[in-house]
């Protein structure tokens, strides 16, 4: 956790002049009690109006001098507090997308959510507490206990006894509460998850009628956040009846003692008013304290949690290697004996994977659900890192190519097809900042886009929603389709991405591409054999083996995988005709 406090730098000025301009307030603190025993010892009993004024002004000057000691140490712990914030949540951001998918789906997107946004809030408001009140209280606690000796040493055991218990009690709930507050924020991200599934699928929660269903799993998470929240608070609640009970029983016995005293001389009323003030000083101290630690025990939960997101190191670092040309006559895509098995899984995805693509090739991947599709073509921009064996681009392991070079030669299509908020224009330029409007409509050609984006109102200026909602499914493929194309990559992926096509548009797109991507090696991977069969081979994965790899019909003769497809969805009549 301690790697955490080197966003404090940049920030070392106002991390030393919050704590030191409240030491000062502290300061002007404790002359009030003196300042109120003088006006009972010598104004109150001598009639003398003149030194009660006098008096009451030195008073007012030491609030307006300590306010403006607050406000200066709020002014820098506020400023320090959010400037280490907002440097850890940069880090965090860009530390995350360091990870390969191996940790971000061995840690899970809500709960790195939660980390990016709640624990932070957590770590900043604790930074902020710490720097105000870490050397005040203290510094107030001890500084009233010694001017309380000065006044009455005989009445100053009081004082270490009724501050003692105070700190036995407040140690004693802050142990109790410290696991409670850590379950909180576990719990946390149990409710972000239900909320993240329910907006993000919150259609097909409809679809099936399930939001009464969804409504109770959140309203479970929900109560149990407020059952661990409540059962904190039902601890901490015993915080301020029993610290002022025993200042309460301090103030009786000070009463008590030191009216004796009074009696006899020894103390005057006014030190004995000064006295109780100086016990309701330490009071109020050691509560500040105690918000303080709960507030540290708060941050260094979500500290923990953070740094173990920021101690997670990718098992796939970026080689930062230079631009690698490619080795003449090279495949441009090559397996040889891959296999992959995910991080916890019991068996691999993959496994025995030989395949090799030549320039200017299309490759088809087909198979049945789960058989490992989309987990091959993954490995061809190194998503996932191979189990086994080796995955080679243009005559270079991928692992020795710098993920800047490895990702600019392929463009990659995923299932799900994700626009972001801006326009048109600004997706496009995605992969090609620079591209110009002729370079995007000659992709948008191909991906059987153009037509629609041309009938919008702005055209390529036409705003895209969250999510690309304002647009439907078909198009929101047709234009990560383009998005890919723009740059025209070396090797393009498209991984089920025409799903939401019509079987016309789909051979269009399929059609257009195999005709303007000369010389680009081209991965379709679909359920649908209408899709691939054109293909100049077809790779036919079956639990994650090759059944096939041959063009279409050849696999109809020799791969029985690919010929029950093919039959399951293809007329009798067709088959026959490509055989």
């Amino acid at each position: 956790m301690h790697r955490l406090f080197r966003y404090i730098k940049g920030y070392e000025k106002e991390s030393i002049i919050a704590p030191l301009f409240k030491m000062l307030e502290a300061c002007f603190e404790l002359l009030v009690p003196i300042v109120m025993a003088r006006i009972v010892d010598v104004g109150i009993r001598n009639s003398d109006l003149p030194y009660i004024w006098r008096q009451c002004a030195l008073l007012v000057l030491l609030a307006v001098v300590g306010l403006a000691s607050s406000l200066t140490a709020q002014y820098f712990a506020a400023k320090a507090a959010l400037g280490f914030g907002t440097a850890l949540r940069r880090d965090l951001f860009a530390h995350i997308d360091t990870l390969s998918y191996t940790e971000l789906d061995r840690i899970g997107a809500p709960t790195l959510v939660t980390r990016m946004t709640s624990d932070v809030n957590q770590v900043q408001n604790g930074l902020n507490m710490t720097l105000r009140l870490l050397l005040r209280s203290p510094f107030i606690v001890i500084g009233a206990i010694l001017m309380a000796f000065g006044i009455s040493p005989a009445l100053t055991g009081w004082f270490l006894l009724i501050t003692a218990a105070i700190s036995l009690v407040i140690w004693l709930i802050m142990r109790a509460t410290v696991p409670v507050y850590h379950q909180s924020q576990t719990t946390l991200d149990r409710v972000t998850l239900l909320t993240r599934e329910n907006y993000v699928g919150a259609r097909v929660v409809r679809a099936f009628s399930r939001q009464k269903d969804e409504m109770a799993d959140f309203a479970a998470a929900n109560d149990r956040l407020r059952d661990v929240q409540l059962a904190a608070g039902r601890i901490s609640a015993w915080m301020n009846p029993l610290t002022y009970l025993i200042v309460n029983l301090g103030v009786i016995a000070v009463l008590w003692h030191g009216g004796h005293q009074v009696d006899t001389g020894a103390l005057t009323q006014g030190e004995i008013i000064a006295l109780i003030n100086y016990m309701s000083q330490i009071l109020l101290s050691l509560l500040r304290l105690a918000d303080l630690v709960i507030s540290v025990t708060r941050a260094i939960a979500s500290a923990l949690r953070v740094t173990e997101v920021l101690n997670t190191t990718t098992s796939m670092p970026d080689p930062s290697a230079g631009e690698l040309s490619p080795v003449p006559g090279a495949p441009s895509v090559a397996f040889e004996g891959v296999s992959f098995t995910y991080s916890g899984a019991g068996a691999p995805s993959l496994s025995g994977i030989d395949l090799s693509a030549r320039p200017g090739d299309t490759i088809g991947v087909i198979g049945g659900t789960g058989s490992g599709k989309s987990t091959f073509v993954n490995l061809i921009p190194r998503f996932y890192d191979v189990t086994s064996g080796k995955v080679e681009l243009f005559g270079h392991d991928v692992k020795e190519y710098g993920f800047a070079q490895l990702r600019h030669m392929i463009g990659i299509v995923p299932q799900k097809a994700v626009l972001f908020t801006g326009t048109i224009r600004d997706n496009m330029c995605w992969a090609k900042p620079d591209a110009t409007d002729e370079e995007i409509w000659a992709a948008l050609e191909i991906a059987q886009a153009a037509d629609f984006v041309r009938k919008k109102p702005k055209g390529l200026d036409e705003p895209v929603e969250t999510a690309g909602r304002n647009f439907s499914g078909g198009q929101r493929q047709r234009l990560t389709i383009a998005r890919a194309l723009v740059p025209m990559p070396r090797i393009l992926i498209l991984d089920d991405s025409a799903s939401a096509l019509d079987f016309a548009t789909d051979a269009a797109l399929r059609a257009a591409i195999r005709e303007k991507t000369r010389g680009m090696t081209v991965f379709i991977v679909s359920q649908r054999a209408a899709a691939v069969r054109q293909a100049d081979k077809i790779l036919v994965l079956d639990d994650g083996a090759a059944a096939g790899l041959a063009p279409h019909a050849q696999l109809l003769k020799d791969c029985d995988v690919y010929r029950e497809i093919c039959l399951s969805q293809l007329s009798k009549e067709e088959v026959s005709r490509t055989v």
